[in-house]
């Protein structure tokens, strides 16, 4: 019960700073946007074949992802109110708290994304199964890595430049997995992509769990 509770103290906080400032959430909004209208006008994205229509999205959200998530620990390094978190709760309450928040985050912009992506594009869901279990253990899987990421590279100089370093080989197969299960969603539709749904969720664990491990060596340094 007590690690419930550093848990949700943690979450609070976080929203609760996001909430009033309101900073990451329109910087990636208007990031998602640009990006949209970039791809729509300039790559014809519209009039692309189907395929790879549906799984361009994922590109958009990767980067959108790059531009904000860092921000979950580094933001306690730079505001030094990282040891202050050592005295009121433990490593894993911290990580815990840090990942819930950038799991919300990130599948609030998912879905707005979507929404604006599938009018803009002219694409329909045509598994709905398919598109849920993207969206949910995708979402899972980019919180992971980049929660991971960048618990990893708080306290080193220059965060953000080492954070995309770090964090773009990691998500490559996330989006390759992605792309794939998206073309069943919006394309071919049916339950062919289960086996890619199985191996996002292996991958969201194994981020997860490993984010877990590395995050109580970085709590003892």
């Amino acid at each position: 019960m007590q690690w419930i509770r550093s848990t949700l103290t943690i979450l609070k906080k976080d929203l609760q700073i996001e909430l009033r400032t309101r900073f990451a959430f329109n910087m990636v909004l208007a990031f998602v946007a640009a990006a949209m209208l970039l791809v729509l006008f300039t790559l014809r994205a519209d009039q692309l074949e189907p395929g790879p229509k549906s799984g361009l999205v994922w590109i958009i959200i990767l980067f959108a992802a790059l531009s904000a998530l860092s921000r979950s620990f580094i933001s306690e390094t730079d505001k030094r109110t990282f040891d202050l978190l050592r005295i009121y709760s433990n490593g894993t309450s911290v990580y815990s708290g840090k990942l819930l928040y950038n799991f919300i985050f990130t599948l609030l912009i998912n879905i707005v994304t979507f929404i604006c992506y599938l009018f803009l594009m002219g694409l329909e869901v045509q598994s709905w199964t398919a598109f849920l279990s993207m969206l949910i253990v995708g979402t899972a899987g980019l919180s992971g890595v980049a929660t991971m990421t960048a618990a990893v590279v708080s306290q080193a100089d220059r965060k953000g430049a080492i954070f995309s370093v770090l964090s773009i080989p990691l998500f490559m197969p996330l989006v390759l997995l992605l792309a794939d299960v998206s073309k069943t969603a919006f394309v071919s539709g049916g339950d062919a992509s289960m086996n890619n749904v199985t191996a996002l969720v292996g991958f969201a664990g194994v981020t997860i769990t490993a984010g877990v491990l590395l995050f109580d060596y970085i709590w003892e340094e």
